[in-house]
């Protein structure tokens, strides 16, 4: 299960990474959101992988650290506020630039006039 895991969150982030590095807006957008899923799948990986396993305390003879647990949630309601953020500002920058590019350039061929 450890393997899969490890695999699962070194997708994720390698998928993160190549469409962050991507020209338009909304690949980036995308890659902040997958990078931040590998965040979290990393630190909840951190109480240990338990199968079974309760996380309160008394209730098995190997219970799970609670604490990555809430972490993860509270990175959950971060990384939606983020992502809502972000992108409401995309929308703002091709309104305003009237171009989807990361850098601004405009009249590339496919891109929507003005």
């Amino acid at each position: 299960m450890e393997a899969l895991f490890s695999i699962v969150v070194g997708v994720l982030t390698a998928s993160g990474i190549y469409l962050l590095l991507r020209g338009r807006t909304f690949p980036v957008i995308i890659g902040l959101a997958l990078l931040g899923y590998a965040v979290n799948l990393f630190l909840f990986s951190t109480g240990g992988l338990n199968t079974h396993a309760a996380a309160v305390i008394g209730e098995s003879l190997t219970p799970t650290d609670p604490l990555p647990q809430a972490l993860v949630l509270t990175a959950i309601v971060i990384g939606f506020a983020m992502t809502a953020f972000v992108v409401i500002l995309a929308i703002r920058a091709r309104g305003d630039l009237g171009s989807d590019h990361v850098d601004g350039q405009q009249g590339e061929e496919g891109d929507i006039p003005r």
